[in-house]
């Protein structure tokens, strides 16, 4: 029972962070609501500190830096489902300034001894002041014979604060997806949380980020777009990342730059994402400005590997096949496509949906690419799948996301940058060799091998169909019945519906976060 009142004591923390920013059912949603949680909103929205300024996503998103680290990270997971919220919304949280003063150098120092032991003198002899703080680590850069490291040091205790947040909004999201309506439903909250806090479970274990950085850079390394800092691994645990130090200026301020310097790095930002991409089904996830560092030697190197995305071979094949329809203009096609992978359900009309998707694609046919925003064409396709009841893989809506983010700094730095045409020689690349003789040479032999495994687990597949028959002819177990609650249970309850009650109005009322 205290932990429940803990939750919602969080949790009306929360929500009066978000009525005093106007987040909570906004004025500009007002005409989409049910009479009752209009009248809900007008109520909220006169209490002390009500209403807002900026966008719903621009208030979103300073409500969330105002709450701590848990709900910024809830703010850039809903930054990658603009499937749900919207591009403009997604677009908004993505910006979301998760930049906080820096927590005391001596506490950094005893993280380095619980981590290292007698080691840390050695392996971290003249480590500086922090350089660059944020919600979950902090970064400091050291000197070493072998050249500079940048060490990130997770905040101390930031595990716990970051469970008991989580905590509290696994249960609130359980709920909404337990009595909300179909469109609730549709989003899947609890899903979406518990992806979430699996990948804060990850995020807190700086193994795993150093994981994914060595295994991008040697991909990045192929095709020399884009690279990767190199991690010192003897330097590196569960609390603390040490890399290579990397000199340069990030792309928010990249320095002057002539008209063949920018067209050559916009296209570099975009081949490098794709490549990865397509060729190795694994990318950076988080591509804006200030993860992009250009040297002066003239590499782009992309650093901050906490969110990272895959695609498997089905899904890569599925896009091509996607962007080939819409090429061609063949609606039908592409809805079949769609249909065929399930992402549709089928009480659904084919015809309708290609009608859909030809709305989208013949306003940009004919067009100039520089004309054609991927930010806008994406945004019509979620809105397609909202009326459609789709559901999307979070793999591909992430690497959507991506795509609008790639298209966004590109264009940045190269206004006239064609996005379409950068990626045609990666695209190219792709096909030929997945669609060519040598492709089909290797689906034949994938193809093969997954025929004889199955044949293997046949006998195994029978034995248990055997049972599940077996068990379904016998005679049912008696019904379960609930036991009376008793007046002490009762009593409970009420007492804690009044707290949790008490506690709300107080936060709404009386705190001043």
């Amino acid at each position: 029972m205290f932990t429940a009142l803990a939750d919602y004591m969080r949790l009306a923390r929360a929500g009066a962070v978000m009525v005093r920013n106007d987040v909570i059912i906004p004025d500009a949603y007002r005409k989409r609501l049910p009479f009752a949680a209009k009248a809900a909103g007008a109520v909220l929205r006169i209490l002390p500190g009500g209403g807002g300024r900026g966008r719903p996503g621009e208030r979103f998103a300073r409500a969330l830096e105002k709450l701590g680290p848990a709900w910024i990270k809830l703010g850039q997971f809903m930054a990658t489902r603009p499937d749900v919220i919207g591009v403009e919304a997604a677009t908004d949280l993505s910006r979301l300034k998760d930049s906080i003063p820096p927590f005391p150098k001596a506490q950094a120092l005893k993280t380095l001894k619980q981590q290292f032991g007698d080691d840390a003198a050695r392996l971290f002899p003249a480590i500086g002041d922090p350089i660059a703080a944020a919600s979950v680590a902090q970064v400091h850069r050291m000197e070493t014979p072998k050249g500079p490291r940048a060490v990130k040091i997770l905040r101390p205790n930031i595990e716990r604060e970051m469970e008991l947040e989580v905590r509290a909004m696994k249960r609130i999201a359980y709920a909404a997806q337990k009595n909300g309506n179909a469109e609730v439903k549709r989003m899947e909250p609890a899903a979406f949380i518990d992806t979430m806090a699996r990948s804060l479970t990850r995020e807190m274990d700086l193994r795993f980020e150093a994981g994914a950085a060595s295994e991008f850079a040697e991909i990045a390394a192929i095709d020399g777009y884009v690279h990767a800092p190199q991690v010192d691994w003897e330097r590196t645990s569960q609390r603390v990342l040490t890399t290579e130090w990397i000199e340069g200026r990030s792309l928010t301020n990249p320095g002057p730059l002539d008209s063949e310097q920018r067209i050559d790095l916009a296209n570099r930002v975009t081949r490098g994402f794709l490549a990865c991409a397509l060729d190795h089904g694994f990318f950076h996830a988080d591509l804006h400005e200030g993860n992009m560092i250009l040297t002066p030697d003239g590499r782009l190197v992309l650093v901050d590997y906490g969110i990272m995305g895959r695609i498997g071979m089905n899904e890569r094949m599925f896009l091509a096949q996607i962007i080939k329809g819409f090429l061609e203009r063949d609606y039908k096609y592409v809805a079949k496509i769609h249909f065929e992978a399930g992402y549709v359900p089928a009480e659904h009309s084919m015809d309708e949906f290609a009608q859909a998707l030809r709305s989208v694609g013949e306003p940009i046919f004919g067009k100039d690419a520089t004309q054609v925003s991927m930010a806008r064409v994406l945004l019509q396709l979620f809105d397609i799948t909202r009326q459609f009841g789709m559901h999307l893989r979070p793999e591909l809506i992430l690497l959507q996301k991506t795509m609008v983010q790639v298209e966004g700094v590109a264009r940045t730095i190269d206004p006239a940058h064609n996005i379409w045409q950068a990626a045609q020689p990666i695209v190219e690349r792709w096909s030929r060799r997945e669609f060519g003789p040598e492709g089909l040479r290797r689906l034949a032999a994938t193809t093969a091998r997954e025929a004889i495994a199955r044949l293997r687990r046949l006998p195994e597949t029978l034995e248990k169909l055997d049972a599940a028959l077996t068990r379904a002819a016998e005679p049912p177990a008696p019904p379960f019945v609930m036991k009376r609650t008793t007046g002490w249970g009762w009593a409970l309850t009420g007492f804690a519906i009044a707290a949790v009650s008490a506690a709300g109005l107080w936060v709404l009322l009386v705190y001043k976060p």
